[in-house]
């Protein structure tokens, strides 16, 4: 992760909120942070937990990214800069800032102590899926009775996965977007687990999917968009070359398959 190399150990000197309702919860408690450290920074989900240390105590500052959100060193260059909505700077670089950068505010900053941080957690995410087993998997899709993609999405069942990786996922994985998860045979929801942990580290090894503003935190442009098989396709041939064209879900603007590879059987 950028941020860890670089941020790790610094002393923070301020942090500019450029719009009140950016702060979700712990605002009060803002004046703490200056003066603080970094000393760890970590993901969870779509969200960023930055762990600050002073005098002996800790505190977190949690950046939600959503669908829109990117935090950003001085080297980005972003387009819309009215849509940072708060700066840190740091007393060892004092050019140096980190920045919140967020136009449709899907997400929000949370500054919390340790139970903040266990509460927040606890509230919003479900299994990592990096870090979820093979077993706890299947029993997972075998519980719900819903369609799969958008349980795949869901970040209190599943925590960060988004569109274009659910797409991809399930294309790689030779499963239909509407099948129901509670249908899948073992073997299958295996496929999936493997599956869905092969996209995300090839996606984390290119740096993420820069489709619309996507950027890396120094600015760079991910390459993973350079491996899509199936998102933002439709009418292209299958990368499978199986002779069908690669089409768009009707009931969802941006839910793509491969009708042949993709077939929605009861039981894939």
């Amino acid at each position: 992760m950028q941020l860890r190399s670089r941020l790790t150990g610094l002393c923070i000197t301020d942090i500019q909120v450029g719009r009140s309702d950016i702060i979700r919860e712990g605002g009060q408690t803002i004046d703490w942070y200056r003066g603080s450290r970094v000393r760890s920074i970590g993901r969870q989900g779509k969200s960023v937990i930055i762990e600050m240390e002073k005098s002996s105590q800790g505190r977190y500052l949690i950046a939600e990214l959503g669908m829109t959100g990117l935090l950003l060193l001085p080297r980005a260059i972003v387009k819309h800069p009215q849509h940072v909505h708060a700066v840190i700077t740091f007393e060892e670089r004092p050019d140096y800032t980190l920045r919140y950068w967020n136009p449709r505010r899907f997400g929000r900053l949370s500054l919390v102590d340790g139970g903040g941080l266990e509460r927040y957690v606890a509230r919003r995410f479900g299994w990592d899926p990096l870090v979820i087993s093979q077993d706890d998997f299947v029993q997972l899709m075998h519980r719900y009775r819903r369609r799969l993609k958008p349980l795949l999405m869901h970040q209190q069942t599943i925590a960060g996965i988004g569109n274009i990786y659910a797409n991809e996922i399930l294309f790689r994985a030779a499963i239909h977007p509407n099948a129901v998860a509670s249908r899948l045979r073992t073997a299958t929801a295996e496929r999936l687990h493997r599956t869905m942990q092969e996209v995300l580290r090839e996606a984390i090894q290119s740096g993420g999917s820069s489709v619309k503003d996507f950027l890396s935190p120094d600015g760079e442009e991910g390459r993973y968009k350079e491996r899509h098989l199936v998102y933002a396709k439709e009418n292209r041939p299958c990368h499978n070359r199986c002779g069908s064209l690669i089409r768009r879900l009707q009931s969802e603007r941006s839910s793509f398959y491969c009708p042949t590879c993709q077939k929605n059987r009861r039981s894939p």
